[in-house]
């Protein structure tokens, strides 16, 4: 699509847009549990209303697509929450040994109703087990290994993933312009 034909539009309007309804003074658990939120539901909204279009690529030669972002972060919360803080024995949903971007790469084209189903509902069991986790923590300071970091605290964890959602989201921002011309925050 053309800059002349690229039709703009807002995901929502500031009205109805309750994402940064929240405090912005508060305790550490309530800001960065916030403002974590505010990164889901941004991913959420840059996806809402398609179902096909969310295989649609970046610029080539890029396999980036709206779903391997959603696939991404499904295994990104799996990976930090599930894994390194809850010391849980469990494998990535779509990376492979043998293609460890399988999350970006392997996201259909052209998914159909389902395969788009079955991704949003494995990220929100990922969001839920973290939010339980986070929930109940009694501090911010309890830790867990990463492989990548070492030990880590829920604190340094939820950080980072604020950070990786805010970074996708730029790419989710750009993505679906290209895709029906909708921009917004």
């Amino acid at each position: 699509m053309s800059a002349s034909q690229r039709r703009i539009t807002f995901f929502t309007d500031d009205a109805s847009d309750t994402r940064f309804k929240g405090p912005s003074t508060g305790d550490e658990r309530t800001l960065l549990t916030d403002q974590l939120a505010i990164q889901r539901a941004t991913l959420e909204l840059k996806c809402a209303g398609l179902t096909e279009e969310l295989g649609e690529r970046a610029a080539a030669p890029s396999a980036l697509s709206l779903l391997g972002l959603v696939r991404h972060v499904t295994d990104m919360e799996r990976r930090w929450f599930r894994r390194d803080l809850a010391g849980l024995d469990v494998q990535p949903l779509y990376p492979t040994p043998d293609n460890p971007d399988n999350d970006i790469d392997g996201a259909a084209a052209d998914p159909d109703a389902e395969t788009v189903a079955a991704a949003w509902a494995a990220w929100r069991a990922e969001v839920e087990f973290a939010e339980r986790l986070v929930a109940e923590a009694p501090h911010f300071d309890i830790e867990g290994h990463s492989p990548w970091r070492g030990t880590v605290s829920l604190r340094w964890v939820l950080i980072h993933v604020i950070q990786e959602y805010a970074r996708h989201n730029g790419h989710a921002d750009l993505l679906r312009e290209r895709i029906d011309g909708a921009v917004g925050l």
